[in-house]
């Protein structure tokens, strides 16, 4: 059965662009022009992955995803053409799984769709068995999928849980950053090192006493991160 793809964009002309290249390449698409149209198609409607334009008239892009991972749990692909780095960030902060800059070759789309689609499957696939581990007073047990520090559960997303596992799985020890992002994203991720950097924010301001100054996960420039087995004085 063909994956669904809803395009949420005003421009009428992109929307029938897209609709017709993802229908070649053997998807299903529906299309809305606002996101008030594609919140109430999806409640109608199964689909798999969102392509989603940040800057929509009415409800703009950024409510309308807060709204999709909340409801519906579907990845959720930005389409933008605000080209300032911020923009990207902001957009990956807010939970979007991938994000494209317009304009933008077809290929390329059809690359980043193919990527988060499988990207999304494996998270739902079956858990593998993977060993609890423990980083001085962090301890992390996949199997539950919990992370506790000073023995009080973190609130992670998927993402960051996968994230931190990965640094805990080897404490101590530095891991680059294109292995994080194949262990964390896949060998299949073809988005920016950026988002790498963006959810090392985030866990540091739930692992960190001042994240501004971390002690216990550390930037090794130039190579990558290390969590430490316990912070640093």
């Amino acid at each position: 059965m063909p994956r669904t793809i809803l395009v949420v964009d005003d421009d009428a002309l992109l929307r029938r662009s897209l609709a017709f290249h993802l229908e070649q390449a053997g998807y299903q698409v529906h299309t809305a022009a606002n996101a008030e149209d594609a919140l109430q198609l999806v409640k109608q409607r199964s689909v798999d992955l969102a392509l989603l334009d940040i800057g929509l008239p009415g409800k703009d892009g950024l409510d309308a995803l807060h709204e999709l991972k909340a409801r519906y749990e579907m990845p959720v692909i930005f389409l933008t053409a605000r080209r300032r780095e911020l923009d990207e960030v902001v957009g990956l902060e807010s939970g979007a799984d991938d994000y494209i800059t317009k304009p933008f070759d077809v290929d390329v789309l059809l690359a980043h769709v193919k990527a988060v689609l499988r990207r999304y499957a494996d998270r739902l696939a079956p858990e593998k068995s993977f060993p609890s581990v423990a980083a001085g007073d962090l301890q992390i047990d996949p199997g539950a999928h919990t992370a506790a520090l000073h023995g009080r559960q973190l609130v992670l997303s998927p993402r960051e849980f996968d994230l931190l596992y990965a640094l805990a799985s080897q404490a101590g020890k530095v891991i680059a950053t294109e292995d994080l992002i194949t262990r964390v994203w896949g060998a299949e991720f073809i988005g920016q090192p950026q988002v790498v950097y963006v959810h090392i924010r985030w866990l540091r301001q739930k692992i960190e006493d001042d994240p501004s100054h971390p002690r216990r996960l550390q930037t090794v420039r130039g190579v990558g991160y290390r969590l430490a087995t316990q912070p640093e004085e």
